[in-house]
Protein backbone atom coordinates (compact mmCIF):
# COMPACT_ATOMS: atom_id res chain seq x y z
CA UNK A 1 0.00 0.00 0.00
CA UNK A 2 1.42 3.38 -0.99
CA UNK A 3 1.84 6.23 1.46
CA UNK A 4 -1.02 8.08 -0.26
CA UNK A 5 -3.36 5.09 0.03
CA UNK A 6 -2.44 4.66 3.70
CA UNK A 7 -3.18 8.35 4.30
CA UNK A 8 -6.53 8.09 2.54
CA UNK A 9 -7.46 4.99 4.51
CA UNK A 10 -6.50 6.67 7.78
CA UNK A 11 -8.50 9.77 6.85
CA UNK A 12 -11.55 7.68 6.04
CA UNK A 13 -11.33 5.92 9.39
CA UNK A 14 -11.01 9.27 11.17
CA UNK A 15 -14.04 10.68 9.39
CA UNK A 16 -16.04 7.57 10.17
CA UNK A 17 -15.11 7.91 13.82
CA UNK A 18 -16.12 11.56 13.82
CA UNK A 19 -19.49 10.65 12.30
CA UNK A 20 -20.02 8.09 15.04
CA UNK A 21 -19.45 10.61 17.79
CA UNK A 22 -22.52 11.40 19.84
CA UNK A 23 -24.45 14.56 19.01
CA UNK A 24 -25.98 16.07 22.18
CA UNK A 25 -28.98 17.41 20.27
CA UNK A 26 -29.72 14.18 18.40
CA UNK A 27 -29.12 12.13 21.52
CA UNK A 28 -31.56 14.31 23.47
CA UNK A 29 -34.15 14.06 20.69
CA UNK A 30 -33.82 10.28 20.64
CA UNK A 31 -34.05 10.12 24.42
CA UNK A 32 -37.14 12.34 24.45
CA UNK A 33 -39.04 10.15 22.01
CA UNK A 34 -37.81 6.75 23.17
CA UNK A 35 -37.54 7.12 26.94
CA UNK A 36 -40.09 9.79 27.93
CA UNK A 37 -43.60 8.35 28.16
CA UNK A 38 -45.25 11.20 30.04
CA UNK A 39 -44.41 14.89 30.03
CA UNK A 40 -45.94 17.79 31.92
CA UNK A 41 -44.83 21.41 32.00
CA UNK A 42 -45.82 25.04 32.13
CA UNK A 43 -45.26 26.78 28.82
CA UNK A 44 -44.91 30.28 27.48
CA UNK A 45 -45.71 31.12 23.88
CA UNK A 46 -44.87 34.08 21.66
CA UNK A 47 -46.00 34.55 18.06
CA UNK A 48 -43.83 36.69 15.77
CA UNK A 49 -44.41 37.89 12.22
CA UNK A 50 -41.86 37.57 9.42
CA UNK A 51 -40.20 40.78 10.68
CA UNK A 52 -39.95 39.27 14.18
CA UNK A 53 -42.51 41.73 15.54
CA UNK A 54 -44.62 40.27 18.34
CA UNK A 55 -48.19 39.48 17.36
CA UNK A 56 -49.41 37.58 20.39
CA UNK A 57 -48.26 35.83 23.51
CA UNK A 58 -49.73 33.44 25.99
CA UNK A 59 -49.00 30.80 28.57
CA UNK A 60 -50.51 27.68 30.03
CA UNK A 61 -49.82 24.06 30.86
CA UNK A 62 -49.27 20.96 28.72
CA UNK A 63 -49.70 17.25 29.46
CA UNK A 64 -48.50 14.48 27.13
CA UNK A 65 -48.97 10.75 27.47
CA UNK A 66 -47.64 8.56 24.72
CA UNK A 67 -48.70 7.35 22.37
CA UNK A 68 -50.99 10.04 21.06
CA UNK A 69 -52.61 11.72 24.07
CA UNK A 70 -52.12 15.39 24.85
CA UNK A 71 -53.72 18.38 26.49
CA UNK A 72 -52.79 22.07 26.08
CA UNK A 73 -54.59 24.50 28.41
CA UNK A 74 -54.09 28.19 27.60
CA UNK A 75 -54.59 30.75 30.35
CA UNK A 76 -56.84 33.85 29.99
CA UNK A 77 -57.32 36.23 28.28
CA UNK A 78 -57.21 33.80 25.33
CA UNK A 79 -58.34 30.78 27.34
CA UNK A 80 -58.51 27.64 25.27
CA UNK A 81 -58.31 23.89 25.83
CA UNK A 82 -56.96 21.53 23.17
CA UNK A 83 -57.38 17.87 24.09
CA UNK A 84 -56.31 14.84 22.06
CA UNK A 85 -57.65 11.56 23.46
CA UNK A 86 -55.96 9.37 20.85
CA UNK A 87 -58.97 9.29 18.53
CA UNK A 88 -60.43 12.79 18.49
CA UNK A 89 -59.21 16.31 19.12
CA UNK A 90 -61.40 18.66 21.13
CA UNK A 91 -60.75 22.39 20.69
CA UNK A 92 -62.64 24.43 23.26
CA UNK A 93 -62.66 28.22 22.85
CA UNK A 94 -63.88 29.31 26.25
CA UNK A 95 -64.71 32.92 25.34
CA UNK A 96 -66.71 31.90 22.28
CA UNK A 97 -68.34 29.03 24.20
CA UNK A 98 -67.63 26.77 21.24
CA UNK A 99 -66.15 23.30 20.92
CA UNK A 100 -64.84 21.89 17.64
CA UNK A 101 -64.34 18.13 17.39
CA UNK A 102 -62.05 16.61 14.76
CA UNK A 103 -60.58 13.24 13.90
CA UNK A 104 -57.14 13.21 15.49
CA UNK A 105 -55.50 11.27 12.67
CA UNK A 106 -56.33 13.97 10.13
CA UNK A 107 -57.22 17.08 12.12
CA UNK A 108 -53.78 18.34 13.02
CA UNK A 109 -51.70 16.66 10.35
CA UNK A 110 -48.04 16.55 11.24
CA UNK A 111 -48.13 19.42 13.70
CA UNK A 112 -46.05 19.92 16.85
CA UNK A 113 -48.92 18.68 19.04
CA UNK A 114 -48.87 15.35 17.24
CA UNK A 115 -45.06 15.41 17.05
CA UNK A 116 -44.55 15.81 20.81
CA UNK A 117 -47.24 13.26 21.60
CA UNK A 118 -45.26 10.66 19.68
CA UNK A 119 -48.17 9.71 17.47
CA UNK A 120 -46.09 9.55 14.29
CA UNK A 121 -42.76 8.21 13.10
CA UNK A 122 -40.44 11.19 13.46
CA UNK A 123 -37.64 9.83 11.28
CA UNK A 124 -40.12 8.82 8.59
CA UNK A 125 -41.90 12.17 8.42
CA UNK A 126 -39.08 14.67 9.02
CA UNK A 127 -35.57 15.39 7.88
CA UNK A 128 -33.67 15.73 11.17
CA UNK A 129 -30.67 18.08 11.25
CA UNK A 130 -28.28 18.65 14.13
CA UNK A 131 -27.70 22.42 14.33
CA UNK A 132 -25.32 22.30 17.26
CA UNK A 133 -25.06 23.88 20.68
CA UNK A 134 -25.97 27.54 21.15
CA UNK A 135 -25.52 28.90 24.64
CA UNK A 136 -27.05 26.42 27.09
CA UNK A 137 -29.13 24.60 24.48
CA UNK A 138 -28.51 21.70 22.10
CA UNK A 139 -30.59 22.24 18.97
CA UNK A 140 -32.07 20.05 16.26
CA UNK A 141 -34.11 21.12 13.26
CA UNK A 142 -36.98 19.03 11.91
CA UNK A 143 -38.04 19.68 8.32
CA UNK A 144 -41.42 18.12 7.41
CA UNK A 145 -41.30 15.86 4.37
CA UNK A 146 -45.01 16.41 3.79
CA UNK A 147 -45.37 19.33 1.37
CA UNK A 148 -48.84 20.06 2.78
CA UNK A 149 -47.53 20.61 6.29
CA UNK A 150 -48.48 23.95 7.85
CA UNK A 151 -44.91 24.32 9.15
CA UNK A 152 -41.70 24.53 7.18
CA UNK A 153 -39.49 23.67 10.14
CA UNK A 154 -39.59 22.87 13.84
CA UNK A 155 -36.53 23.74 15.92
CA UNK A 156 -36.21 22.00 19.26
CA UNK A 157 -33.79 23.02 22.02
CA UNK A 158 -32.69 20.73 24.85
CA UNK A 159 -30.86 21.59 28.04
CA UNK A 160 -29.27 18.76 30.02
CA UNK A 161 -31.23 16.26 27.92
CA UNK A 162 -34.58 17.92 28.69
CA UNK A 163 -36.97 19.67 26.31
CA UNK A 164 -36.84 23.42 26.93
CA UNK A 165 -37.56 25.34 23.72
CA UNK A 166 -39.41 24.99 20.43
CA UNK A 167 -39.60 27.39 17.50
CA UNK A 168 -42.11 26.71 14.75
CA UNK A 169 -41.86 28.45 11.38
CA UNK A 170 -44.98 28.36 9.22
CA UNK A 171 -45.35 28.73 5.46
CA UNK A 172 -45.86 32.51 5.78
CA UNK A 173 -42.66 33.02 7.76
CA UNK A 174 -44.51 33.49 11.05
CA UNK A 175 -42.74 32.07 14.08
CA UNK A 176 -44.16 30.59 17.24
CA UNK A 177 -41.68 30.34 20.09
CA UNK A 178 -42.42 28.15 23.07
CA UNK A 179 -40.52 27.64 26.31
CA UNK A 180 -41.10 24.93 28.91
CA UNK A 181 -40.50 25.17 32.66
CA UNK A 182 -41.39 23.16 35.79
CA UNK A 183 -41.00 19.94 33.84
CA UNK A 184 -42.20 16.56 35.05
CA UNK A 185 -41.06 13.52 33.09
CA UNK A 186 -42.27 9.94 33.38
CA UNK A 187 -44.54 10.72 36.30
CA UNK A 188 -48.04 9.18 36.32
CA UNK A 189 -50.77 11.17 34.53
CA UNK A 190 -54.34 10.03 35.01
CA UNK A 191 -56.05 9.17 31.72
CA UNK A 192 -58.97 11.35 32.81
CA UNK A 193 -56.79 14.38 32.02
CA UNK A 194 -57.34 13.52 28.36
CA UNK A 195 -61.09 13.00 28.61
CA UNK A 196 -63.14 15.95 27.43
CA UNK A 197 -66.84 16.50 28.04
CA UNK A 198 -68.25 19.67 26.45
CA UNK A 199 -69.73 21.98 29.10
CA UNK A 200 -73.49 22.40 29.08
CA UNK A 201 -74.72 25.18 26.83
CA UNK A 202 -71.73 25.44 24.50
CA UNK A 203 -71.99 25.02 20.74
CA UNK A 204 -70.42 21.77 19.52
CA UNK A 205 -69.24 21.58 15.93
CA UNK A 206 -68.49 17.96 15.08
CA UNK A 207 -66.10 17.64 12.14
CA UNK A 208 -64.81 14.22 13.14
CA UNK A 209 -66.92 12.29 10.67
CA UNK A 210 -67.86 9.79 13.36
Amino acid sequence: MTILMKWLAASACALASMGALASPGLDSLRYFFEEIQTFEANFGQQVLDESLQSLDDGRGRVWIKRPGKFRWDYDPPDAQEIVGDGERVWIYDIELEQVTVRDQRTALGRTPAILLAGAEDTEKNYTIIDIGTQGRFDWVNLIPLDEDSSFTEVRIGFEDNRLRLMELVDTLGQRTRMSFVDLKENEPIDDRVFDFLPPLGVDVIDESGN
